[in-house]
Formats: structure tokens, C-alpha cells, sequence
């Protein structure tokens, strides 16, 4: 069973930047779509980037649209999400998350393996 283990998150000012990663212990990303989502709290959780197996087709909300790059790297194994021009309201607990299908969805439901989550916090 694949586990998926997140890094990067931390405090830094609006306007920084920040780059996570999650990487598969188990499983390849060349084999998973791969998504991240983030939970804010007292919100539910949200959807904010998945990338297909090849790493060609990208899916992103529009909160982050323009902000937020989502990449993979099949032969170091890992994904990343490269957020900048961050703001206060991005502060939440990121997830990553996997399905072993072929389409991007930004839809919880669809996504069968969950990371930790890492803290990011943006401050004003």
C-alpha cells in the first residue's frame, strides 16, 4: 500500500513563496494521478491542483490559478507544488493525495491515498 509523505510547508510572509513536495513510499508517481488539497479550519476540505500520470494534463482551482505550479518528476519520484505570490488566505493544512486512474479530478471522493498534510501559514 502506497504511503505518500509530504514536505516544505511553513510560515512566510504574503507575497513569498513556498515549494512542496510529496513523495510515494510504495508506489511510482509515473503510476498515480496526483493532486493537492488543503483544509483551512472550521472549512472543508478543498481542492487545489492534480496532475495526470505523464505529467501533461494539469487541473487547477481558480484561487490558485496563475499562483500555484503543480509538477512531477517520474525519476525522482516525487510531486511538487510550487505556490507564490502567497497570501494570508492560502494558510491551511495541504494534502497530498493519489488515484490509480487516469483522469485529473478535483474531487476528494475520486482520490484513494492520502498524505499527513503539512502546515503552510501565511502571514500579513
Amino acid at each position: 500500500q502506497v504511503q505518500l509523505v509530504e514536505s516544505g510547508g511553513g510560515l512566510v510572509q504574503a507575497g513569498g513563496s513556498l515549494r512542496l513536495s510529496c513523495a510515494p513510499s510504495g508506489g511510482s508517481v509515473s503510476t498515480y494521478v496526483m493532486a493537492w488539497f488543503r483544509q483551512a479550519p472550521g472549512k472543508e476540505r478543498e481542492f487545489v491542483a492534480a496532475i495526470n500520470r505523464s505529467g501533461e494534463r494539469t487541473l487547477y482551482s481558480d484561487s490558485v490559478k496563475g499562483r500555484f505550479t503543480i509538477s512531477k518528476d517520474n525519476a525522482k519520484n516525487t510531486v511538487t507544488l510550487q505556490m507564490n505570490s502567497l497570501e494570508p488566505e492560502d494558510t491551511a493544512v495541504y494534502y497530498c493525495a493519489s488515484h490509480r486512474g487516469y483522469s485529473v479530478f478535483s474531487i476528494h471522493n475520486y482520490y484513494d491515498y492520502w498524505g499527513q498534510g503539512t502546515q503552510v501559514t501565511v502571514s500579513s
